[in-house]
């Protein structure tokens, strides 16, 4: 029962919270449009403010996340990190699906930001929209994040990885780093009810590129699950 109300005055305090920042930042982004990654930092870091003061999570970082363009591969359990990423980097472009570019305001800013939003059933075309605009990124000296299970997983579980992560790793040429994590231990993905707990974050080892397909799946399969023995 506590669990559930803690859950609940987060999300009030969250959702609520969100909405002048998100104003704010559509105005600001007309005049100053760098200020959009300020924004999002700060929105991040209020989410996180929130969840420790709140829900009682706190998140712990084992390895380094570089802000460099490398591309990363996120373990994915719950919604929590994909607002929590915004505060580890600076400027990362997130390659995500295309139904959260709709949102009103908020997928306004996030395409000006640097989402991606990918179309799973746009076939090669939609992929090589995606690979153009991820190189402009890495020549920007962004970090390229996807969630390559494509979805979010019960903590325990192993999905494999969707087909077009291994494409991308091939075309952007550049090295990955997985990040494994178990977010779902406290926040899991089909209630809004969170616990109080610790997120672990752990940055595995760099992978160079140029790996075939079926060697990159592998490896990056097993390293994002680590935290899942």
């Amino acid at each position: 029962m506590l669990a559930f109300i803690r859950s609940l005055i987060f999300m009030t305090v969250f959702y609520i919270g969100s909405i002048p920042i998100i104003i704010v930042t559509f105005i600001a982004a007309f005049f100053w449009p760098n200020s959009i990654y300020y924004m999002a930092q700060f929105w991040s870091r209020y989410h996180y403010l929130c969840a420790r003061l709140i829900l009682g999570i706190r998140v712990e970082v084992r390895g380094e996340i570089r802000n460099e363009p490398l591309l990363y591969v996120f373990k994915h359990e719950s919604m929590f990190e994909t607002i929590d990423l915004l505060r580890h980097f600076d400027k990362p472009v997130v390659i995500a699906k295309k139904e959260l570019l709709v949102i009103p305001l908020w997928g306004w800013i996030a395409t000006r930001h640097g989402l991606l939003g990918i179309d799973r059933d746009g076939g090669g075309a939609a992929m090589r929209q995606i690979i153009k605009q991820a190189k402009k990124a890495v020549a920007e000296g962004r970090p390229i994040v996807i969630f390559a299970e494509g979805s979010r997983a019960h903590h325990g579980e192993r999905p494999e990885l969707q087909t077009g992560f291994a494409g991308i790793y091939k075309l952007l040429g550049i090295p990955l780093v997985p990040v494994a994590l178990n977010s779902g231990i406290v926040s899991p993905r089909d209630t809004f009810v969170q616990k109080s707990g610790v997120i672990t974050y752990e940055v595995q080892p760099e992978i160079e590129p140029g790996l075939d397909r079926d060697e990159i799946r592998d490896r990056v399969h097993a390293a994002i699950n680590v935290l899942n023995d």
